[in-house]
């Protein structure tokens, strides 16, 4: 009964908690982007073409078991050979694969492909933070810490929280320059179906369109030594006029030093 009750909550909380992982979650968080709609797409559709292939093996299985037993088939045929057949189970996935590669090169496509960009955005993984570049909003840069569970407030997720938020605006091509100051890192976000991996001495790209205000998050990706379960990652999407006044608001409440980091800034 109780294990009953946490499952109807967890069905009627879904749409509060759509942005982050839930308990008793079985499927990907709610798209918040085209690509990440994109993906959850062909995702259902393999899913599908996977179930229908399981079902119908699984049903030649018991026909064969059934049909060809000792007891209702004393006498077994000696043919070794039938041309119908063996055209037709390697012709039908070779079909299927087929089917299911057309949607696929077109969303690598559509997550490749770069559109023309509203603005950009700088990410640089650290251990174990990251940090955050506006090259075209005054330079703002800063860096972003998990905030520890004894600083957590209500309504906080336990290591989903930061100090400081990735803020962007919605309805905006955003192109992302994700890079590493030390070791592997990736910067991952499963709502905007955003995952490329920060490398040290490398400039990866990806980009991501926000479809709806809110608060997204998501984690590092890749194992990058111990803290690597302590860095999240949440992105507040907001109107582009609330993201302007964020900025200007940011450019004037930190004073930015020579090295254009909060940390020093709130000190001073």
């Amino acid at each position: 009964m109780r294990i009953l009750v946490i499952f109807t909550l967890a069905l009627f909380t879904f749409p509060v908690l759509a942005n982050a992982p839930y308990d008793w979650q079985l499927g990907f968080q709610e798209p918040a982007s085209p690509v990440m709609r994109s993906v959850l797409e062909l995702h259902d559709f393999v899913l599908i073409m996977m179930t229908a292939i399981t079902i119908f093996v699984l049903v030649l299985i018991v026909y064969v078991v059934i049909r060809f037993r000792k007891a209702a088939n004393p006498n077994p045929s000696k043919r070794t050979h039938n041309a119908l057949i063996e055209i037709l189970w390697t012709g039908i996935p070779v079909i299927i694969l087929i089917v299911m590669a057309i949607p696929s090169f077109k969303l690598l496509y559509q997550q490749d492909v770069i559109p023309q960009a509203d603005m950009t955005v700088k990410v640089i993984g650290h251990q174990w933070y990251w940090e955050y570049q506006y090259p075209e909003h005054f330079d703002i840069t800063f860096e972003s810490y998990m905030t520890p569970d004894d600083e957590l407030e209500e309504g906080d997720v336990r290591l989903l929280t930061v100090d400081n938020r990735l803020v962007l605006p919605i309805n905006k091509n955003i192109h992302v320059l994700v890079t590493a100051g030390d070791v592997l890192h990736s910067f991952a976000m499963p709502s905007l179906g955003v995952k490329k991996d920060a490398v040290p001495g490398r400039l990866n790209e990806t980009w991501m369109n926000i479809e709806k205000p809110g608060i997204y998050r998501g984690q590092c990706s890749e194992l990058c030594g111990t803290g690597h379960g302590y860095m999240p990652i949440v992105i507040e999407a907001v109107s582009e006029e609330e993201f302007l006044a964020w900025a200007m608001d940011t450019k004037i409440k930190y004073a930015m030093n020579e090295k254009n980091t909060f940390a020093k800034a709130n000190t001073e």
